[in-house]
């Protein structure tokens, strides 16, 4: 097992460990003080611990190298973890709107309002420092998986100083306008914990898509493809560059051309320093090169990525004839 790898699974299990507490935690405050925004924050967490929990998996089964029933991999694995993750949200988010706008026809007095705001600061730090070090190795990694899971926590970062400001304004209000009613804060707060949560299931769910669908790869990552490949003074042009990425492997296949009098080996040590070159940025990556002769037969396809300067096309056309 790589180093990259442990890594990966290692931050996976904390995500999960740090969740299972925080459910629990939430819960028992929520009920203890009667806070609807609190237990869909628990809420929210239990959707975390089951997305990490499927981040976990995806993680190690995407670490597997290809087989003879998978001669590509298993990297897709992370994009339908993600694509999993995203429903499950929209479905939490569902269910905390339904709490919400229940308890704001009927708000009731909320009891040990600082307990909660103490439970929602204690929620906020232990998930900024976990999403943070998912967020490391998932760059590092390139994992969609681990990604999709640190988004899911540092949502909850953000839902959850939403939810403790509530707590802390009815906390307030209780504390100096006793005669005042301002428990309506705390459902209004939990309305706005679901349209985030919405808001990060939707992009979660656009880019999982983006990947299952084979688009293909940044702009400024072929970009750089295209520049190597630019660079080799023996390449006369190039076409048909195709890029897809599956998990944090990244696929591209492009076609060369080269003078039709090459022999075999300098054409192999050409695609070989493209290789290198290309691994520079993409060290996993999948690379298929297809060598063409530069006969003179210049279509449309070729000259779209033709090397040579105008002046020197017609020339390689009569040396061919």
């Amino acid at each position: 097992m790589t180093t990259i790898q442990q890594k990966k699974e290692k931050v996976a299990m904390l995500s999960v460990a740090s969740n299972s507490f925080l459910v629990l935690f939430k819960v028992i405050v929520g009920i203890v003080i009667g806070s609807v925004s609190i237990i869909s924050e628990a809420i929210h967490s239990a959707m975390d611990l089951l997305a990490a929990m499927i981040a976990m998996f995806s993680v190690k089964k995407s670490g597997e190298p290809a087989d003879a029933d998978h001669p590509f991999g298993h990297g897709k694995i992370e994009n339908i973890s993600g694509f999993v993750e995203a429903l499950l949200i929209f479905g939490a988010a569902f269910w905390i709107l339904f709490e919400a706008l229940k308890k704001l026809m009927d708000s009731q007095k909320i009891e040990y309002v600082g307990l909660g705001v103490a439970v929602m600061i204690f929620s906020s730090l232990i998930n900024y420092i976990v999403s943070r070090k998912l967020f490391q190795v998932g760059k590092e990694a390139d994992s969609i998986a681990l990604e999709a899971d640190a988004w899911h926590l540092r949502t909850d970062v953000y839902t959850s100083v939403g939810v403790m400001g509530a707590l802390g304004i009815i906390w307030i209000g209780q504390e100096f306008f006793p005669s005042l009613n301002i428990n309506w804060i705390d459902p209004v707060a939990a309305l706005f914990v679901a349209v985030l949560i919405m808001r990060a299931a939707y992009n979660l769910t656009v880019k999982s898509i983006r990947g299952l669908m084979d688009e293909q790869l940044p702009p400024d990552e072929e970009g750089y493809i295209r520049r190597i490949i630019s660079q080799e003074t023996t390449i006369y042009g190039f076409h048909q560059l195709r890029t897809r990425k599956s998990g944090s492997v990244r696929f591209m296949e492009f076609h060369i051309k080269v003078d039709p009098q090459m022999s075999v080996q300098d054409s192999h040590n050409i695609t070989k320093a493209l290789e290198q070159n290309i691994r520079k940025k993409f060290s996993d990556c999948v690379i298929t090169i297809h060598i063409e002769p530069c006969d003179g037969e210049c279509s449309d396809v070729c000259l779209s990525g033709c090397l040579l300067p105008e002046w020197k096309r017609p020339r390689i056309s009569q040396i061919s004839s």
